[in-house]
């Protein structure tokens, strides 16, 4: 009998153990796709400057204002300060457990955590927490702080954070410093790396039931940097923490080499421009190349005191346009859009505004292989787009389709008439000068523009929609408000641009840009409010995919389908990156494929 049950014993055991995922060896480093390209060894990244000197201080300027420092809450979500989680300044105060290599398409190498197993099918994710990762107020990191991060994530957090525990089935701690995601059928290849990159809070200090309350209290985080000056809506400060326990990783050397990062908020563009070219501000970032060109007529440029240089990147260009919002009846039908955005006048805007150094914007994957431009359909897409038939036109599916090309005179009669009979089609009718809808009533829209540069491109736009009878009205509001209804929803048309920087792995970001279940979501990108299911089949088919054909494929799909659904009308776009900057700042000789990366940046020694 004794036998027996130790045979029972050792065979329940055998078969509990194969239920659990298989881990693999702990790596320093994963991949979205394929192998990391950098070995255990590594020694720092390729586009930063070891031995760059730290020191000096730097001023960051930007439009707008802020009311917040928790940049996880729903609540003042878009006013919270700048730099505390920031794509372009730097993750000065809240880090993730692994950090992105700019240099890849999608690859993570540890911060918070030195290693983490993935078992091959990504099924479960361990990280181990590296010993030395330490709060600013010295306590250390704990896989206490990772539950507890998911779970005020989960109950109070805004979206993307909010959502990610619906993916994992069991979160545990496996000792002191390590925890592992099991994850359920909600979940995705790419499931572990969001996970990797989601920000650590520390449970010692935040309090649960206030965290999704405002806060302009110096919040404590595990990065470089700590709040030390906060002037509401005017000014954050934050000071090097001398004693950062990730100076000497291989993720962080060459990063964060000033003493103290300042961000200066104006009320417009105007006066931004105007403090750099005092020297408050160390750089500058206009994206308009006739007005840059102009305004760097000042005597610092002409004495070298400021220098203008463009960054070349292998990324795909950020998508701007005219962006509808279609819960609104007046835009729910992807005929009547695409007849709108037949009429931006790119040509006459380019010859005009831009001096001819545009192009124009016709992808979300633009030049690169990701794009639907050039490339027919394969049996892979096809088969993706199988159960939805007639949704992707012939010219999109064989790589074929461009917009119209006016003739830049700014009212081509050919292109009007191609529009107007597209209208006419859907039962729209021209009485009396103005554009009437099928129930007769006045067709019209309105702008929501937040700078001047956007109210002159809505200008254009305006004017050529006129020449059809369709009322135009430009609303110019202040980021506050502007943002306020953004997250809302409240607006007709408006200027997208944020929210739509693209990569070469897009992945669960374009859910939320475009998922049927973000379209109504509060704070989400979804701005248009698409709910497709051919594209969230699009979508969960990108997620899904195990090899990089069928990767390309799926993202091919989803060009496709939003070029088709003209949701928004894209614009024009530059290849290159600008940037003005005081002499006193210096780069990295290299500049990784998604572009120049300031927290890379040094000041010059005195």
């Amino acid at each position: 009998m004794g036998r027996v049950l130790v045979w029972l014993i050792a065979a329940i055991s055998s078969i509990t153990l194969s239920l659990q995922p298989a881990l693999s060896e702990p790596k320093h480093a994963i991949a979205m796709q394929g192998e990391p390209a950098l070995p255990a060894d590594y020694t720092h990244f390729n586009y930063v400057n070891p031995d760059a000197p730290k020191g000096g201080s730097i001023t960051y300027c930007v439009v707008g204002s802020f009311d917040n420092l928790n940049p996880f809450i729903l609540k003042s979500l878009r006013t919270t300060a700048r730099g505390m989680m920031d794509k372009i300044f730097g993750n000065l105060v809240f880090e993730p457990l692994m950090q992105r290599n700019d240099d890849e398409a999608f690859s993570l190498y540890g911060l918070l955590a030195d290693t983490a197993d993935m078992d091959p099918e990504r099924k479960s994710i361990e990280f181990h927490l590296d010993p030395r990762a330490k709060w600013s107020d010295g306590q250390p990191v704990t896989a206490e702080d990772v539950l507890f991060t998911y779970d005020v994530f989960t109950e109070k957090g805004r979206p993307p954070y909010s959502a990610r525990m619906s993916m994992v089935a069991k979160l545990e701690k496996t000792g002191d410093r390590s925890v592992r995601f099991t994850f359920n059928d909600k979940a995705n290849r790419e499931t572990p790396l969001i996970i990797a990159v989601t920000p650590i809070l520390p449970k010692h200090a935040f309090d649960k039931k206030t965290f999704d309350r405002t806060t302009l209290k110096p919040v404590i985080g595990s990065g470089p940097y700590t709040v030390t000056q906060v002037a509401p809506g005017q000014r954050i400060v934050f000071k090097r923490n001398p004693n950062y326990w990730g100076k000497d990783i291989p993720t962080k050397r060459g990063f964060d080499n000033y003493d103290q990062i300042t961000i200066e908020y104006f009320l417009n563009a105007n006066a931004k421009l105007e403090a750099f070219k005092k020297g408050i501000c160390a750089i500058d970032d206009d994206s308009d190349p006739v007005k840059r060109e102009r305004d760097l007529n000042f005597p610092a440029f002409h004495k070298g005191d400021v220098i203008a240089e463009t960054f070349d990147t292998g990324i795909p260009p950020v998508v701007t346009g005219f962006l509808f919002n279609t819960r609104l009846p007046k835009f729910s039908s992807p005929v009547v859009r695409r007849a709108l955005g037949m009429l931006y006048d790119f040509e006459w805007a380019n010859k005009n505004l831009f001096g001819g150094k545009y192009m124009r914007t016709m992808s979300y994957w633009q030049n690169s292989e990701l794009s639907a431009l050039g490339h027919p359909a394969d049996d892979r897409e096809k088969a993706l787009l199988a159960p939805y038939p007639g949704r992707v036109p012939a010219d999109v599916m064989d790589g074929t389709w461009r917009p119209p090309v006016a003739d830049g005179s700014g009212q081509d009669r050919k292109v009007l008439k191609a529009a107007f009979d597209i209208l006419k089609g859907a039962g729209y009718t021209l009485q009396d000068g103005a554009m009437l809808d099928p129930e007769g009533k006045p067709f019209g829209f309105e702008i929501l523009t937040a700078s001047q540069n956007e109210e002159r491109l809505a200008a254009i736009y305006q004017r050529t929609l006129a020449k059809i009878g369709i009322d135009v009205t430009i609303r110019s509001l202040d980021g506050d408000q502007i943002q306020s209804r953004k997250q809302r929803f409240d607006f007709e048309v408006l200027i997208g641009t944020s929210g739509f920087e693209n990569s070469l792995s897009p992945g669960i970001e374009q859910v939320g840009r475009w998922g049927s279940a973000a379209a109504n979501a509060e704070g989400s990108f979804n701005l248009a409010g698409v709910a497709d299911p051919a594209i969230d089949a699009a979508l969960e088919a990108m997620l899904d995919a195990r090899s990089r054909e069928d990767y390309v494929a799926a993202v091919r799909v989803l060009d496709r389908l939003l070029i088709s659904g003209n949701y928004m009308v894209p614009m024009q776009h530059n290849t290159q990156q600008w940037l003005a900057y005081w002499s006193y700042l210096e780069h990295p000789e290299k500049t990784p494929i998604s572009g120049y990366r300031l927290p890379t940046w040094w000041r010059k020694a005195n």
